[in-house]
């Protein structure tokens, strides 16, 4: 079995109208969000986990927080353009080009396209994941290219 957990960034500040979108960081509810979603997510599910993170700062630094909870540092986070941005093809896409060696994968990232992803993959609880909110897909496949859309099933569900 295949695990693919969806981590939207945690809550991004607007405070700072000189950066752009890419650069924002988190504001406080965000900063505080992480450290608790993290530790709920380590008690829920074991290593060991790969981390794939939008390298927008928000994302960046959801990511870290995760992986500091899973005893990671922050060298072990992998930073992947396409999630930027991306459309629920080009995620979907990216999923069935992981690495077999990973069981599971921990992917950071945006909306709209993770909850589209989540509710192309799966039967899900939410419309719109809300921001540092994790939903674990798990797919009866060998390989990651093997995974289609309605092939997921909703293995749990996090939010703050």
């Amino acid at each position: 079995m295949k695990r693919l957990t969806l981590i939207r960034h945690a809550m991004s500040s607007q405070d700072f109208p000189l950066l752009g979108d890419f650069e924002r960081p988190l504001n406080p509810r965000g900063r505080r969000d992480v450290p608790v979603m993290a530790q709920r997510l380590a008690a829920t599910i074991a290593p060991p986990v790969a981390l794939i993170a939008s390298p927008a700062t928000r994302a960046i630094t959801t990511a870290q927080g995760f992986a500091e909870a899973f005893g990671l540092d922050d060298a072990a986070i992998r930073l992947e353009a396409q999630i930027y941005e991306a459309t629920p093809g080009t995620l979907l896409h990216l999923v069935n080009r992981l690495d077999d060696a990973d069981s599971h994968v921990l992917l950071f990232g945006h909306n709209p396209g993770f909850s589209e992803l989540a509710r192309l993959m799966a039967d899900v609880p939410f419309a719109e994941l809300p921001p540092c909110a994790c939903v674990i897909l798990g797919f009866e496949v060998q390989h990651w290219r093997d995974i289609v859309p309605d092939s997921g099933q909703l293995l749990g569900y996090l939010q703050p």
